[in-house]
């Protein structure tokens, strides 16, 4: 494991009801929000870059184990995108014939249900170019969002485009009999991967080496948490996290407090 700080440090959050649902409490994780994580894939990992999550395969990022579709219109854009790419672009293209795999996902209740998900070709996802493919190393589908112009997050799978954005819902019941809807906003950490990430050789969120950005993560992430909680949502957060900046964190994240310097941080995964 590469200089991670200890999980299970204090977090500060925010509570507010969303301007546009009045029935929905969003609840965000200011620890996480304010803290300067960027992700440092593509650059080498002698200069602060990605050290991976196999230490053995660096320039394979976190796309060794493919990504779970959300659902059929998750699946459905992505294999609109997939026409997009020709051999020049896709390493496995027309080389690989099914790109989605059948596999299981555990519900909340512990038990095992049906999922889709990207394939896993000779350890890594169907759509990572490897290490001294012409166009670099990283998702084919995330460079063609480059090239056309686009944000990634109009052509890669959701679950690609939220990390290490973490959202969750949840039915809070309150003593006055009334039930109120949740929209969770925090941290992709370790444990938030379920068993297997705890055997990741390194997972970015808690290191040092990853919270390098030069502006903090509700503002580089703007484009991706205004997809997941609205635009009226998004606004008010931002005004909180912004005050909430101004007055100074209760409970900083602590890998961004231990961080050398502040770079803008490349995001080409």
């Amino acid at each position: 494991m590469t200089d991670e700080v200890p999980a299970d440090f204090d977090r500060e959050w925010v509570e507010f009801f969303d301007p546009a649902d009045s029935d929905t409490m969003v609840r965000a994780d200011l620890t996480w929000l304010l803290s300067r994580w960027g992700c440092i894939f593509g650059r080498h990992p002698d200069q602060g870059g990605c050290p991976g999550i196999e230490k053995s395969r660096p320039a394979d990022g976190c796309c060794l184990h493919g990504a779970f579709y959300t659902d059929e219109a998750d699946i459905r854009r992505t294999r609109e995108i997939v026409k997009k790419l020709t051999p020049e672009t896709w390493q496995l293209h027309r080389k690989w014939k099914h790109t989605i795999v059948d596999d299981t996902l555990e519900n909340e209740e512990g038990e095992e249900e049906p999922a889709k998900k990207t394939a896993v070709v000779d350890g890594a996802c169907v759509f990572h170019n490897r290490e001294g493919f012409p166009t670099g190393a990283g998702c084919a589908l995330h460079q063609q969002a480059m090239r056309d112009g686009v944000h990634p997050m109009e052509y890669k799978p959701e679950v690609c485009w939220q990390l290490p954005v973490k959202r969750d819902f949840k039915t809070e019941h309150r003593a006055d009999g009334t039930d109120v809807s949740v929209t969770l906003i925090t941290e992709f950490d370790r444990a938030s991967w379920g068993p297997g990430g705890h055997d990741f050789d390194w997972w970015c969120t808690g290191s040092p080496l990853a919270h390098t950005a030069s502006e903090p993560v509700y503002l580089s992430y703007a484009v991706e948490l205004t997809e997941l909680l609205g635009a009226a949502a998004y606004e008010k957060l931002a005004d909180l996290c912004a005050e909430r900046e101004r007055r100074g964190l209760v409970a900083p994240h602590p890998a961004s407090v231990r961080s050398p310097e502040l770079l803008p941080a490349p995001r080409r995964i």
